[in-house]
């Protein structure tokens, strides 16, 4: 049996943030569940399933922002309900704008060994908002 703590860090931090950060659609995708729902909750944006509304979401923010870092991470995890806790910095560049920084606290709750709810909070504007399924990815 895996042991749930280093997991559960290590999926938020090298699989997904990783992924993001380095603009792998098919890496982030893959630690979802095919049904999961992404909702960024201080807007009260939702992205339901990882094929249609979080891949569609994933593509406008990988085609809208050059650079993307997610760091400075503090995780609770929770191994009994398979949920971990994360805040972190987010330093996020605009096609042809200015960094602009974030200081976020995602919730994530897992099925088995991927994740099928997420919760965001974001301490600015949103920045996931719909997309395209069929976006362009640079």
């Amino acid at each position: 049996m895996i042991d749930r703590y280093p997991f559960l860090i290590d999926i938020v931090t090298k699989r997904y943030f990783d992924a993001v950060d380095t603009k792998q659609l098919d890496r982030v995708l893959g630690c979802f569940h095919s049904d999961a729902v992404l909702t960024e909750v201080t807007s009260n944006t939702v992205h339901t399933g990882r094929d249609e509304g979080i891949a569609a979401m994933f593509r406008r923010l990988f085609a809208d922002f050059e650079q993307l870092w997610h760091g400075n991470f503090v995780h609770v995890a929770d191994t009994q309900a398979n949920a971990i806790c994360s805040q972190f910095t987010v330093l996020i560049t605009p096609n042809g704008g200015d960094l602009l920084r974030y200081e976020n606290c995602n919730r994530f709750y897992l099925d088995g060994d991927k994740f099928s709810r997420v919760f965001v909070y974001m301490s600015g504007d949103n920045l996931l908002r719909a997309g395209s399924i069929d976006q362009e990815i640079d």
